[in-house]
């Protein structure tokens, strides 16, 4: 069950440098057609390498393990990345800090309760500028599947 006391809790802010190298090795890894992000001098990032920041984030960077979804019922449910601006470019400093916003339930198609909770990460650069926010929606389910809880057609009863 998630903490609702976890709503507002903000992580410490951490640095991202976008480097040339790692926004080529993310167009290759992800089969970007687009050849400027594997030529260019200084590209600019694509809308999803703002996602890399999970491998810069520190333990008190991140607020996450607040929000307490049982992983065994969780799941990534929605990414998206709103741009104020031109993306980022090879070169950029951005300073991020991520912070859990809503945390609400719905009922689903089949009856049970699901629980979703909203973190948001505001990427700012060198002048202090907000350049993105990346919104990241998880959801708990009201209980986990059960062997053998399945119809005909493979979908959960």
């Amino acid at each position: 069950m998630a903490n609702p006391d976890a709503q507002g809790v903000t992580g410490a802010p951490f640095r991202l440098d976008v480097e040339r190298g790692k926004i080529r090795e993310f167009a290759l890894a992800t089969g970007a057609a687009d050849a400027a992000y594997l030529r260019e001098e200084n590209p600019v990032v694509q809308p999803t390498f703002l996602t890399t920041t999970f491998f810069w984030q520190g333990e008190d960077s991140n607020p996450w393990s607040a929000v307490e979804l049982d992983q065994q019922r969780g799941l990534h449910a929605e990414q998206q990345y709103t741009f104020f601006g031109e993306p980022p470019r090879a070169g950029t400093r951005l300073t991020c800090q991520s912070r859990i916003g809503e945390i609400y339930t719905k009922v689903g198609r089949r009856g049970g309760e699901m629980t979703f909770a909203v973190m948001y990460t505001d990427f700012h650069d060198e002048t202090g500028r907000l350049v993105a926010r990346a919104k990241l929606t998880g959801v708990e389910t009201a209980r986990p599947p059960v062997t053998g809880d399945a119809t005909q057609d493979g979908a959960s009863a």
